[in-house]
């Protein structure tokens, strides 16, 4: 089945897509850029390396530590990560409604080849 993929370009340097709003995700379901990381079949330090590449490109960070003690370390969204899930989630939904029409000619030409 044919599915659309989106990544949206922010400048000559940076880009954002469904790998690190995934990421974004993961951190916010799990509290914790190492259990996000092993979610998704990454390394601590590459999950590290996208995280601050999202903070390099917005010009302040995505996620916020949190200190250990009795309710644990780990991470959370910031309100400008929360904001970028939800936009780029919002945007995606809109390039896929907008593309409907195109993407059903696109499979039933597949199908008859």
């Amino acid at each position: 089945m044919a599915s659309l993929s989106l990544r949206i370009d922010l400048d000559p340097e940076g880009r954002i897509g469904p790998g690190k709003i995934e990421l974004l995700e993961h951190i916010a379901d799990s509290g914790s850029i190492s259990a996000a990381a092993r979610a998704m079949g990454m390394s601590y330090k590459r999950a590290w390396d996208l995280v601050e590449e999202m903070k390099t490109i917005f010009g302040k960070p995505v996620i916020a530590a949190r200190t250990g003690g009795r309710q644990g370390g780990g991470a959370e969204l910031t309100a400008l990560g929360l904001a970028l899930v939800a936009r780029f989630r919002a945007i995606e939904r809109a390039a896929a409604s907008a593309a409907a029409a195109q993407m059903q000619a696109l499979q039933a030409e597949i199908e008859a080849a």
